[in-house]
């Protein structure tokens, strides 16, 4: 397996002990990344290990390690003996944060991997991998000085049993160790307390207990310690003083492990009902009754807090505390499901999927099949086959696409051996089904982009659904893309990855099709991965895809209508509310109108902060900048002209749901997008009700393109399949031709024939024509003799430096600057050279203005870097940083890259 080849990062303190027994002093060395993303502290430290934390200390372990004036978050990455620093200057790690390290050796290992792949700090890396709620912060913490602690450890400071009492039970004041008397006496001043305290009050029962108490829970938070004795902040302020107590810093979690306290009977049911028959209290009598009721056991926040205290003072009831897992889906009930029969085309794509997870070597395949080919199943039943084998499984879902009915196939195949990871979770449901995964308590993830990192430490196989999803590449740093995460993440397990769509992307086509070539012929880029086509091409039982009527809008206005719905969608409409089936209508943007313009002078409505327009939003008649959330109310007058003519131009969800109650009086539409399923829970409720067929109409963006199955959709609309296709993007076909066939692929998915109309003012571009014909080969040899004559991927490989500051000037200069560099450094390579004339070469355009020139009062510009050919584009893009590092600070240019970018804008 590669994970064992990698002995760096297997390396523990179990083989450094054989190194110590031929020494007799060894230093214990973690090499820790700390929690810092700067390019100056992107390495390795070393940190000696003290001896009672090496048996819990592991690579991926995460400590809190001193770090300057502060203490810091870092991840372990690797543990040796000895260090090049002098053993003086080593400082020790503090905490160890976890008993059971958050990250696998492997993910370690990947973090490495995705650091120089994305030009991203270690640290970014690792963060990504870990859920939010361990993304620890530093609080102050008390614990004993030393004197103090050897003054505990002597006769005279041992509490009597008489004075061993809780801090409740007797609260220390500064009337009752006489500090405020003495403060009086002596004058307040730090010196007169820290000389009293010291002469006088060491002796008293009441400090040596609050000693004791931090002696016994420390380190203290100093907000719990004030909690525990809200009387005695300046007897601690003179401990901390006269050194008897020393502040320090700890990590602590931003959300840990939630807990309920449980009341549970410590007596038989005999003895328990004899009991309650002498029972006067009546609020005991209430408690035992309900306790006897529940089988002796019960949350202490169901009873009554005085009656329980009573009782356990008695030896009745006992009180302690048990974890909680926060799952949200323990009010769910699952309908346990059976394989299904596999039809030919699906037996043999598990068929070969079974033999690669027997074989137990990393490989990877894209699943071409068409939507509604039972891609599914397939999935379902390779990841049984990996279960059988002791392998676990991941699963990755678009974010739109993880529907209820989604989790509802994997939980009815896979029971409580799933966990399931999105964005609609809360932070502690999130963190509670990661710790699942951690733990071995479950063998399936299923998740959106993050999921690829589930802490599993023997994978058998990975799954990507609608692999050509955007949503795949995040575009944050570090701006990994999930499916090469995955690739490499196999690679490391020697595990099978499949990528299924009904549309592959041109990237992952490209790369099967030259799956067949050992050389690659000449004038074609050689893909990054390997991938073996697998195709299900047909429906499951033969099932028609539906056919897809064009309509041009262009002609709906030459015969005078000018609603947004053509005639042919109109009637189309008018037969299923007739016949009482249901219709899906897709418009990819949201709000009421694109953008609100005055008529008499041309003044648009744009965003102060962003060169954009702001887009109106009807229902709370406000406008709205979606890029930086930026809100003003819409006005009724022109602020320019004063001109009363102020109109709404263009259409969104909204504006298309008002239209479809005048036009459909009593229609029932549910409207799905950004705007309405803000709220916990709110996507799961309006897809429930859509399939209870309480509504006729599910309108909106897309995600109610994807992951959709409802046997009574027969119509499938698109109000405006070119909203897209005219974007600065070079992938805008493809992602049309994508984004409709998608949406196609939800009608007549069952007994009922299906319907598509789609409305646009481009009907004679390839993509529309394709995707009316279901006709995706087509569709990719047009487009990739597109991608070949412009030399865009896959036929060579991008890298974006995008450059934003507040001043515009300033930031020209910079872009300028940066361009020359990146020239400087591939000419002095010999690769800077047109790509069309030979088969390694780097060309670099720009600068330019970004797309959106300006988002939240910065200016954006960038440089696009294309490379063909074996070259290491990383490190040529890692090397420009590092050039551009002084720019960045000392003028406060921020400097990104992106590689592989997925969006241009």
């Amino acid at each position: 397996m590669r994970l064992n080849d990698e002995l760096l990062f297997k390396q523990d303190f179990d083989q450094a002990a054989e190194v110590k027994d031929e020494a007799d002093e060894v230093t214990w060395i973690a090499r820790v990344i700390v929690d810092i993303p700067s390019k100056q502290t992107n390495r390795p430290f070393d940190y000696s290990v003290p001896e009672s934390m090496r048996p819990w200390l592991e690579v991926g372990s995460r400590v809190g390690v001193p770090f300057g004036p502060r203490t810091v978050q870092g991840f372990v990455i690797g543990l040796t003996v000895g260090s090049d620093i002098p053993s003086a200057r080593l400082k020790a790690v503090q905490q160890v944060l976890d008993l059971v390290p958050p990250l696998p050796a492997d993910l370690v290992m990947l973090a490495e991997w995705m650091s120089h792949r994305y030009v991203c700090t270690h640290t970014a890396a690792l963060q990504v991998m870990i859920p939010s709620a361990l993304k620890g912060k530093s609080e102050k913490a008390l614990r004993l000085g030393e004197e103090a602690r050897a003054y505990l450890s002597s006769t005279r400071s041992q509490l009597m049993d008489w004075e061993d009492e809780g801090p409740n039970e007797s609260i220390i004041s500064e009337e009752s160790m006489g500090i405020r008397d003495a403060g009086d006496q002596h004058g307040v001043g730090d010196q007169t307390l820290i000389g009293w305290l010291s002469q006088s009050m060491l002796d008293e029962p009441t400090v040596r207990r609050l000693l004791h108490y931090v002696k016994e829970h420390e380190p203290v938070v100093t907000d719990k310690l004030l909690q525990a004795y809200p009387y005695a902040a300046r007897a601690i302020k003179a401990s901390l003083l006269a050194g008897w107590l020393v502040e320090t810093e700890r990590i602590k979690d931003r959300i840990g492990v939630k807990k309920l306290k449980r009341v549970m009977l410590q007596v038989s049911s005999i003895e328990a009902e004899s009991f309650l028959a002498s029972l006067k209290a009546k609020r005991q009598r209430e408690t035992m009754e309900a306790l006897l009721l529940m089988d002796g056991e019960m949350p202490l926040k169901d009873l009554n807090a005085a009656a329980v205290k009573a009782l356990a003072d008695k030896g009745i009831v006992a009180i302690d505390e048990v974890e909680v897992l926060r799952d949200p889906y323990a009010d769910r009930r699952f309908k346990p499901s059976d394989p299904l029969p596999l039809m030919e085309e699906q037996q043999s794509v598990f068929n070969q999927l079974a033999l690669a997870l027997e074989e137990g070597k990393a490989r990877s395949f894209l699943l071409h099949g068409v939507t509604g080919s039972g891609k599914t199943e397939v999935y379902l039943q390779a990841i049984e086959r990996s279960l059988k084998a002791g392998k676990e499984a991941i699963v990755l879902v678009p974010e739109i696409s993880l529907t209820p009915q989604m989790v509802e196939r994997f939980k009815g195949r896979f029971g409580s051996r799933v966990a399931v990871m999105h964005s609609r979770l809360s932070q502690g449901e999130r963190y509670d089904e990661w710790r699942k995964i951690r733990e071995g308590r479950v063998q399936v993830a299923i998740g959106a982009r993050s999921a690829v990192f589930a802490p599993f430490r023997h994978i058998g196989l990975i799954i990507i659904d609608e692999e050509h999803e955007t949503s795949y590449k995040q575009e944050e740093t570090p701006k990994y893309h999930a499916r090469d995460v995955a690739i490499e993440r196999a690679r490391l397990h020697d595990a099978v990855v499949v990528l299924g769509s009904a549309t592959p992307s041109m990237e992952s086509y490209y790369a099967a099709k030259m799956d067949r070539y050992d050389d690659i012929p000449q004038g074609l880029e050689r893909p990054r991965w390997k991938l073996a086509p697998l195709a299900m091409p047909t429906r499951v039982e033969g099932r028609e895809l539906p056919p897809v009527t064009i309509v041009d809008m262009r002609e709906q206005l030459k015969v005078g209508n000018r609603s947004m719905f053509s005639q042919q969608l109109e009637a189309a409409l008018e037969a299923r509310l007739e016949r009482e089936e249901q219709t899906v209508l897709l418009l990819n943007r949201r709000g009421y109108s694109t953008f609100v313009m005055c008529r008499t002078c041309g003044y648009v409505a744009q965003c102060p902060e962003c060169d954009i327009s702001l887009t109106y939003h009807m229902k709370t008649e406000h406008m709205r900048c979606h890029y930086c959330g930026y809100t003003e109310r819409a006005p009724s007058v022109c602020p320019s002209c004063e001109s009363e003519h102020i109109r709404f131009f263009g259409t969104g969800t909204q504006r298309v749901e008002e239209q479809l109650a005048r036009r459909f009086p009593g229609i029932r539409v549910i409207r799905m997008d950004v705007d309405t399923t803000t709220e916990k829970g709110s996507h799961e409720r309006m897809l429930q009700q859509f399939r209870e067929r309480r509504a006729d109409v599910l309108l909106g963006t897309q995600m109610v393109a994807k992951g959709l199955d409802f046997p009574y959709v027969t119509l499938v609309g698109v109000i405006a399949a070119d909203s897209a296709l005219h974007m600065p993007d070079f992938r805008a076909a493809e992602k049309t031709f994508q984004l409709l066939t998608q949406v196609a692929g939800r009608a007549g998915r069952h007994h009922l024939p299906g319907e598509v109309v789609v409305q646009t003012y481009a009907p004679e571009h390839y993509s529309i024509i394709h995707a009316s014909q279901h006709d995706y080969s087509g569709f990719a040899s047009d487009e990739l003799r597109h991608r070949r004559t412009q030399l865009v991927p896959p036929f060579c490989r991008l890298a974006l430096l995008t450059m934003t500051h507040e001043q515009l000037p300033l930031l020209v200069r910079a872009a300028e600057n940066a361009a020359i560099r990146i020239k400087e450094l591939a000419e002095r390579q010999g690769w800077l050279k047109p790509l069309h004339t030979t088969a390694k070469a780097v060309d670099v355009f720009g600068p330019v203005a970004s797309p959106i020139p300006r988002i939240k009062n910065k200016y954006r510009f960038q440089c696009t870097v294309k490379c063909k050919g074996d070259i290491d584009l990383s490190a040529l893009m890692a090397e420009v940083l590092v050039t551009l590092e002084p720019m960045s600070r000392e003028q406060g240019v921020l400097f990104s890259v992106d590689i592989d970018p997925q969006m241009m804008m």
